[in-house]
């Protein structure tokens, strides 16, 4: 799972343009990942994005009395 998440990141972001150095990429990576769990849409999720899914899983947890 990490290897694909991995060859995401590095098509989707690294691999598309020349970086003037690490902190450059530490930064774009930053908004990358928040994209990534924040706002894409995942087809697995319905087309919902990661971060909506899971709220709405905790919130089934907390209404059920499961433990989280």
């Amino acid at each position: 799972m990490a290897e694909a998440l991995n060859s995401v990141y590095k098509a989707e972001l690294i691999d598309r343009r020349e970086w003037s150095g690490v902190i450059e990429v530490m930064a774009e990576t930053s908004k990358w990942v928040a994209w990534y769990n924040h706002v894409r849409l995942h087809s697995a999720l319905h087309y919902r994005p990661p971060i909506e899914a899971h709220s709405d899983w905790i919130k089934q947890q907390t209404t059920t009395g499961v433990a989280a």
